[in-house]
């Protein structure tokens, strides 16, 4: 068992979709950093929807990771990474589930070369990110 742990991630830990590893703040920390880099990069008006789209997601991931990265996990899968959101920050399975949604939109992008990206999905999936960079640094404590 993590000694800084969650019991729901520790479960995650017993069968295999987590590993538990000692906090490492530095490490959420940069992550932190790069999620509020990405999600500037989204927000830039020159690059396409789909460099915005993808900087977003990048953002909202960066972001979730730091959290799962402060409670001492780590995962190999990025969807696990959003799903733990519910544990890490108390994020109700609706918001955490936009940032699913977007990552399943990033698999078909990066497998299937497919993306269709809204400006107003855009808009969304960064105010979320930002929601998510703000209660990350409320749980990192910067």
């Amino acid at each position: 068992m993590n000694p800084v742990g969650l019991p729901a991630l520790d479960n995650l830990v017993r069968i295999g979709q987590l590993k538990a590893e000692p906090r490492n703040e530095s490490e959420s920390r940069r992550m932190l950093a790069m999620a509020r880099t990405h999600l500037a990069d989204a927000r830039t008006a020159g690059p396409s929807t789909t460099g915005r789209f993808l900087s977003a997601y990048s953002a909202g991931h960066a972001a979730a990771l730091s959290a799962l990265r402060w409670h001492g996990y780590r995962s190999e899968n990025r969807y696990t990474v959003f799903q733990c959101l519910a544990h890490t920050v108390n994020w109700p399975a609706p918001r955490w589930r936009v940032l699913d949604l977007a990552h399943q939109k990033r698999n078909r992008a990066e497998y299937e070369g497919f993306l269709e990206a809204e400006e107003s999905a855009i808009t969304e999936l960064c105010a979320l990110v930002e929601e998510l960079i703000a209660d990350s640094t409320k749980l990192i404590g910067r």
